[in-house]
């Protein structure tokens, strides 16, 4: 599984957020600089986290962004889906895309993969913003 740049600041400007949950927005300027992260770069992936539900944005002189609800309430697995959407180390192990190959049913490496799948979406889905 490869991890975009877009999934990997886009964790770390969560998890930076995680850090002042509960004490208002913050701006994005500030959470760019605590990760060493582009502001330029990070106002193209926060959208996308906003839109997934995940992050409150307020205007204004003391506006910015905070987690939609407590850290321990967001996985990682919601982060990066909200980011890229579904997490598939190959494709056919997606359920849509289960017709697009005809050996599906007849493949011995799909057993490998499903078992990758499946793991990688455990350890994603059981990790929280509270853990990091």
């Amino acid at each position: 599984m490869k991890v975009s740049a877009k999934e990997q600041y886009g964790l770390r400007a969560m998890a930076e957020l995680a850090k002042t949950y509960g004490q208002g927005p913050v701006p994005l300027s500030e959470v760019a600089q605590a990760q060493e992260i582009s502001l330029d770069y990070l106002e193209q992936v926060v959208p996308d986290l906003r839109n997934a539900g995940l992050l409150d944005s307020t205007r204004g002189a003391r506006g910015g962004y905070e987690l939609s609800r407590p850290p321990a309430q967001i996985t990682v697995g919601d982060v990066l889906r909200a980011l890229d959407g579904d997490i598939l180390p190959v494709q056919c192990v997606g359920d849509e895309c289960r017709d697009a190959c005809a050996r599906t049913d007849d493949c011995g490496a799909r057993t490998v993969w499903q078992t990758i799948h499946d793991q990688i979406l455990h350890t994603l889905d059981n990790m929280r913003l509270a853990d990091l």
